[in-house]
């Protein structure tokens, strides 16, 4: 099968297409034929040696993907050869097969295209944690999403508002980023662009709030625009760290969560994974249900061959995707 392949660790664009053997599943595992692979700004640094994992080398990078169950492993007995289905694995998605636990492959709803299903996984399970169970979100709080065009960002807001958001406020940079929040159901829209950001942050959440700030963050990307959003949120409110794209790691001003009682919290989606795997399947059968329901909507802004990955992490890696990019691995 053709795969994307991982010699040695190295920037991505040292990296290539190559053929590989065909997975074999073992005890309680299925291989999927993979229709469309989610990219994500994590498989840039799994590539790299910089991720909190570091696979066995060789090996194809990926967390995501959406295609047809090719193969059972010995016990399987919840699927069945043909059955489409969503794939959540540590890496390996960037083939034309990947192998994964049966408890990570979620049965995708009739009609859903392959591209929705991929697109629907990993971002929406992480912020599908990061508002349930790390925020403990209540219906009618607000809601400040940082870097709210991205691919966690739009999930988040789309998210927040499926759930009953008071307010949805999307923190972007310029306004084609602003279009894609408003895309994606939010509110309002701050520019987190400003040279007066920590007030001018706080200033613009106080007025759509009438004063009282944010509930809940949600904070993807780190740097100045973590510092402002701690700012600008209400007393008892509760920040999730869950990534840095910014490139700069924050430090948190202790003295502003005693003022205001403010929780923050961090988010490793991979652990819910690995030590709840019930709760992750009753998360992505909300998520596919919300879909249904057309209350959420992946935002797909590209969709490119998997020989051309790397253009797809070029985009992540220079802050410009917007939404999902999917590869596409073969033909639904």
């Amino acid at each position: 099968m053709k795969a994307v392949l991982v010699r040695d660790f190295a920037p991505f664009t040292q990296v290539g297409v190559a053929e590989v053997d065909d997975p074999v599943p073992a005890p309680g595992e299925v291989i999927v034929d993979v229709v469309a692979a989610e990219a994500n700004y994590p498989d840039i640094l799994v590539i790299e040696g910089k991720y909190q994992v570091k696979p066995p080398l060789p090996f194809s990078p990926g967390k995501a993907a959406a295609g047809r169950v090719a193969a059972l492993g010995e016990g399987v007995r919840n699927f069945s050869i043909g059955d489409p289905v969503a794939v959540q694995v540590e890496y390996g998605a960037y083939a034309e097969k990947v192998r994964a636990r049966a408890e990570s492959c979620f049965r995708i709803p009739d009609g859903m295209p392959f591209e929705k299903a991929a697109a629907l996984g990993l971002v929406y399970q992480t912020a599908w944690f990061a508002l349930k169970d790390r925020a403990s979100f209540r219906t009618g709080e607000s809601v400040l999403v940082l870097g709210a065009s991205g691919g966690i960002g739009v999930a988040s807001a789309q998210l927040a508002k499926a759930f009953g958001a008071g307010a949805v406020i999307a923190g972007v940079l310029g306004e084609s980023n602003a279009e894609v929040a408003r895309r994606a159901g939010a509110d309002h829209v701050v520019d987190l662009g400003r040279a007066d950001l920590k007030d001018s942050l706080k200033a613009e959440v106080a007025a759509v709030t009438d004063g009282r700030g944010a509930d809940v963050v949600i904070d993807p990307v780190g740097g100045a625009a973590n510092a402002a959003a701690l700012r600008a949120m209400a007393w008892k409110g509760r920040l999730v760290v869950i990534g840095f794209a910014s490139g700069e790691i924050p430090t948190i001003r202790a003295n502003y969560l005693l003022v205001k009682n403010i929780s923050v919290a961090g988010l490793q989606w991979s652990d819910y994974r690995d030590r709840t795997p019930e709760l992750v399947v009753a998360a992505q059968k909300e998520i596919f249900d919300l879909y249904t329901r057309g209350l959420i909507d992946p935002v797909i802004s590209r969709t490119v061959p998997l020989e051309d990955f790397k253009t797809a992490l070029a985009l992540l890696r220079d802050g410009q995707a917007q939404g999902k990019i999917i590869l596409q691995v073969r033909q639904a």
